[in-house]
């Protein structure tokens, strides 16, 4: 037990724990026994019955209200996709821009928010990058580049490559203040950080399910507010009409669309990871995101101070304030300490700046001290900075 839930039986469900020491949940997080129980009875379901369609869709709906619980939101506000990378595709071609008109987006943030827009530069959209000073991005950062042709914000609550958490409420505040929209890719943040939507002031938010909510690849969430009547769909299917053709005939005059995120579905969802889905949310509520993003906060303290007595830096930010609780990118050469780590049973990223070690609610402090003393009997392979030095 530790102060904020019990991680030993949360760990019993992670089998991989009993065969490395996995610090890698940024990029993929292990399939807990619950989660795989799920997909093995959904496949059963599927194979004995041929498919309980209704049912299934009906669940579908019952996970849909599940998740706009932990985001605070309304069901008709959520859409299930693909991945994040879809969700800011669809953010970005719903928005109405105009040749001239520009967007703002973080220097050095994650690719696949940044070609969304980028691909809009054909209909004569701007896209500016505005460079992160200090150690998180807050509304002051960004007022400077707004200008009159301004229409939109875009960037992650989190960075993949160095942790840093960004001020959602300050940003989504000035973007209410100068009619902005306002998109967000909370990848790196759900069911890890605490994310109220209607506390952000966020316009849209994407998601992946394969990091902090524990499916495997292949299902996106996308919150779009209620409010928002004048996004449309760059795709459009039966699904995303308010009154879908009961005898599957097409009619010019029955094009009007969902007044929610339901407009943005355009067909089939991902049943087998809806399933896993909901299992993981039960997972997830036994503990909750607020005591998971403490535990891993711990984590991380205990890991800075491992690093800091082995003369390592941290890349991105120290402050919990300003970090995410679960991923760290340590300065050591990515490819050397990454082929040793993989000799030592040990999952990480090289990531642009070094090698990232990111915590899931599975992991323990013996995890960390563990990997310290890994670190430690590399001792021929010295810091980056004391080479340079």
């Amino acid at each position: 037990m530790t102060r904020h839930y019990d991680v030993a039986a949360i760990r019993r469900q992670f089998p991989v724990t009993e065969r490395m020491l996995y610090l890698d949940s940024a990029h993929q997080t292990p399939l807990a026994t619950s989660v795989r129980d799920a997909l093995m009875r959904f496949y059963r379901e599927g194979s004995e019955t041929a498919g309980p369609k209704p049912v299934w869709l009906d669940r579908v709906e019952q996970v849909r209200a599940r998740v706009a619980k932990l985001f605070n939101a309304q069901p008709s506000e959520i859409a299930f996709t693909k991945n994040t990378s879809e969700g800011m595709n669809i953010a970005a071609n719903a928005l109405p821009l105009a040749a001239g008109d520009n967007v703002l987006l973080v220097e050095g943030d994650h690719p696949n928010n940044a070609y969304a827009f980028l691909n809009l530069r054909r209909r004569g959209v701007e896209v500016r990058f505005v460079p992160i000073s200090g150690a998180t991005a807050r509304a002051e950062m960004f007022a400077p580049h707004i200008d009159g042709r301004t229409r939109a914000i875009s960037l992650s609550h989190v960075t993949f490559h160095a942790g840093h958490r960004f001020d959602l409420a300050s940003i989504g505040a000035l973007c209410a203040e100068k009619g902005l929209y306002f998109v967000v890719d909370a990848m790196q943040s759900t069911g890890v950080v605490p994310l109220d939507v209607t506390a952000s002031g966020a316009s849209l938010i994407g998601s992946g399910c394969h990091k902090g909510l524990l499916v495997p690849q292949g299902l996106g969430i996308l919150y779009c507010r209620q409010d928002l009547g004048e996004l449309q769909p760059a795709y459009m299917a039966m699904s995303s009409l308010a009154d879908p053709p009961g005898d599957y005939i097409a009619r010019a005059d029955n094009m009007a669309l969902k007044p929610g995120a339901g407009r943005f579905e355009i067909g089939n969802v991902n049943l087998p990871d809806i399933h896993a889905l909901d299992a993981a949310l039960s997972l997830i509520e036994s503990v909750g995101v607020a005591a998971i993003e403490a535990h891993l906060q711990d984590l991380g303290d205990r890991l800075i101070e491992h690093i800091d007595a082995l003369g390592i830096r941290l890349v991105g930010p120290r402050a919990r304030a300003d970090r995410s609780p679960h991923i760290y990118v340590l300065d050591l050469p990515a490819q050397d300490w990454a082929d040793y780590l993989a000799s030592r049973q040990v999952r990480v990223s090289p990531e642009r700046d070094g090698i990232r070690v990111s915590f899931g609610l599975f992991n323990n402090a013996g995890d960390v001290d563990r990997f310290a003393q890994i670190l430690t009997e590399r001792g021929a392979m010295l810091p980056r900075a004391r080479d340079v030095a």
